[in-house]
């Protein structure tokens, strides 16, 4: 069996700099995924509905190199006791920033593939709203 593993990659109109603060920042966080109290650095993490304030995310920030790398685990409740790793990578091009997602260690099994498709969506929805706050749409 192959590992299910998410990759997304966009294109920013934005510095890495900038990038990096949608990564970490809970203000600009709250804005296109989930909000934590603090930002992310190295250490647990939890992250809360905007609008709800319920408990939504949890982790460790495993690797925190700004304006180029950020890792994170992943937890959320449907996944139950499972652990996946989220991670980052910002390369500037010309004119902005390639922002690159490797999302692995999801659960496996056709009864975990509904999960799969409800992450891959949610992932393409956030980074929309990502792209659209950056680009000031």
């Amino acid at each position: 069996m192959t590992d299910t593993v998410l990759r997304k990659s966009i294109y920013l109109k934005a510095t890495p700099e900038q990038v990096w603060a949608y990564l970490t920042d809970p203000d600009k966080l709250a804005i296109w995924f989930h909000k934590p109290e603090t930002e992310l650095v190295k250490g647990d993490y939890e992250m809360f509905g905007v609008e709800s304030g319920d408990k939504l995310m949890w982790g460790k920030v495993l690797v925190s190199e700004p304006h180029s790398r950020l890792e994170y685990t992943f937890t959320i409740a449907p996944m139950g006791e499972a652990v996946s790793t989220v991670k980052w990578r910002l390369d500037e091009v010309p004119g902005g920033t390639n922002l690159s997602l490797h999302h692995e260690g999801l659960p496996q099994g056709a009864e975990a593939f509904g999960l799969t498709l409800a992450l891959d969506k949610g992932w393409d929805d956030h980074l929309g709203r990502m792209r659209g706050s950056v680009h000031g749409e």
